[in-house]
């Protein structure tokens, strides 16, 4: 699963502070956070435009406006391989896929696809009694897992000239375990030995002030020489300057007591629960119905993104506004499993899915060539893969964030598949979202994915931040186009999509890293395109483009 690895070192930064002077802690955040506030950008401003708004979304608004008024379109299916979703949500009623073959709540097969009572869709991590997946493995102590069964104790001269590769490969993976895993307690330790100075500082200072909420104006007016009451105002006062509040720290917390139970945890196997086969990657049929799962948050934000009700007057609007979201779980807190990823994007076609958005990713992918067989698969029945880049500020023309679209062992790759960088709404300094992965070969293009209000459950909003935000936001796009002009196919949207992208190819921007650091490159050597999604210039295309089609 993807997740955004700049917060947390921003945290454990911050984290790290308790040990340092005032001063330096201040050249600290100078490094990390560049520093656009994060309430300065629109609600809406993804779907708002360049040109007309002076803001840089793609031009959904723009779109329905001037090009769409009155024109007729089709109701398109995109599959959401996530989390799960959030069907009851207030935004997304009448948005989510309703499988006409199938009898809710009797227990049977009814249209005969092998999956019981999928009525808006499947999830591949549960089990038959109902229990699901929530948290998971990493890939990587998977691996490290499986090569540990076969080659800790082996004798190294006694391997064959295959095994020796293997064997290499399982040093490789030893030692990036071992590494990560490490990493991993210590900042789960720092977090916890902040946390607790930072209760500490808050009840002394709550106490030494008479008060139950405090501000910066209530920090202003500390005048002390007590060490004690000096270095907690210290503290508190950078918390407050950076909205690094109670609930930031509980949810970094909360990712790293994850990880460290269960992402590098060498015994935990969430396969019990699911009950299936694991060794067995042709098995199909597994899993329950339960689309929303545990924790639906991820997943109910991509749907609203992509399709959130636009006539409602509530929430926020979706880009597509005649779709319908199959909901697929396929992705726990954790990585993702190649099996499940290749089951649930054969799911979505069999069953009718245009357009597949994947919002997640990993660094190994030891069944590649299942999945692979499922990306071919989509792409012989047309169907559009629209995949986010990842978020850990690398260029993926040196690095892998799988699923990819390059087949294993082959130069070939995909047709029908777009790779998605994140883009934000600030100045040439924070042009690009300081998190994401880019590449001049890898990354198609780039769309919004910094501040990006949508839904989550409980008919909630809330902005989120991620590549995970920006593929809906080109899935939508692409849904839309093929909404308005069924007659284009996937690989014709596609082109359109990066054919009508507005181009800043030499315009110096910020390269993403997670360290804070400033480095200017061109923004044409992050993406193939050197641009960024725009609806409204993408349907104009579209619009030439079908008429030229019903003429020749």
């Amino acid at each position: 699963m993807i997740m955004i690895k700049s917060i947390r070192h921003f945290v454990i930064a911050f984290a790290l502070l308790i040990t340092t002077t005032y001063s330096f802690a201040e050249t600290i955040f100078e490094n990390i956070n560049p520093g656009d506030s994060l309430k300065s950008a629109p609600e809406n401003w993804f779907n708002l435009d360049p040109t007309s708004d002076k803001i840089r979304g793609v031009g959904t608004e723009r779109a329905y406006k001037e090009l769409l008024k009155g024109k007729k379109s089709k109701k398109v299916v995109v599959a959401v391989i996530d989390s799960g979703i959030d069907i009851d949500h207030e935004d997304l009623e009448g948005v989510i896929w309703k499988n006409e073959g199938e009898v809710a709540g009797n227990g049977k097969d009814d249209d005969g696809n092998g999956y019981v009572d999928d009525v808006n869709g499947w999830n591949f991590i549960g089990g038959k009694d109902g229990e699901n997946v929530d948290a998971d493995t990493y890939e990587l102590t998977r691996e490290f897992v499986r090569l540990s069964q076969k080659f800790k104790d082996v004798d190294k001269t006694s391997l064959s000239k295959k095994e020796k590769t293997e064997y290499e490969y399982y040093e490789q993976v030893k030692k990036d375990y071992e590494e990560s895993a490490k990493s991993a307690q210590e900042d789960y330790n720092y977090i916890v030995n902040f946390y607790d100075s930072f209760k500490y500082a808050d009840r002394l200072i709550k106490a030494y002030l008479n008060t139950e909420e405090l501000s910066s104006e209530d920090l202003n007016k500390i005048s002390s020489t007590d060490e004690r009451i000096t270095q907690s105002k210290s503290l508190l006062e950078l918390t407050i300057a950076n909205d690094l509040t109670e609930e930031v720290f509980n949810e970094q917390l909360d990712y790293l007591t994850d990880q460290v139970e269960f992402g590098y945890n060498t015994e935990f196997n969430s396969r019990e629960i699911i009950g299936d086969n694991y060794k067995d990657k042709t098995e199909k049929i597994y899993g329950n119905n339960d689309v929303t799962g545990p924790d639906a948050t991820h997943g109910t934000h991509v749907a609203g993104i992509i399709g959130a009700n636009r006539s409602n007057d509530i929430g926020i609007k979706g880009i597509a506004d005649n779709v319908e979201i199959m909901v697929v779980r396929a992705v726990p807190n954790g990585d993702e499993r190649d099996k499940d990823v290749a089951n649930a994007i054969r799911y979505a076609v069999d069953n009718g899915a245009q357009v597949i958005n994947m919002s997640f990713g990993k660094n190994y992918s030891p069944y590649k060539d299942i999945v692979d067989e499922a990306v071919k698969y989509a792409e012989s029945k047309g169907v559009l893969l629209v995949h986010a880049a990842g978020n850990d500020a690398k260029n993926l023309d040196e690095n892998t964030n799988f699923p990819t679209k390059t087949f294993k062992g082959s130069k070939k790759s995909a047709k029908n598949w777009l790779e998605i960088g994140a883009l934000s709404w600030g100045d040439e300094s924070n042009f690009v979202g300081s998190f994401s992965n880019y590449g001049k070969k890898s990354v198609d293009i780039f769309s919004p994915g910094v501040d990006i209000y949508s839904t989550v459950p409980g008919s909630k909003y809330q902005a989120q931040n991620g590549t995970s935000m920006a593929a809906p936001v080109a899935a939508g796009t692409a849904a839309l186009i093929m909404s308005y002009y069924p007659d284009l196919s996937a690989i014709t949207i596609k082109d359109i999509i990066l054919k009508s992208s507005i181009k800043y190819g030499d315009l110096m921007v910020n390269k993403p890293n997670e360290e804070g650091e400033e480095t200017k490159v061109k923004f044409s050597e992050l993406s193939k395109t050197g641009g960024i999604v725009n609806v409204y210039e993408a349907l104009k295309m579209a619009e030439s483009m079908s008429i030229k089609d019903k003429k020749g």
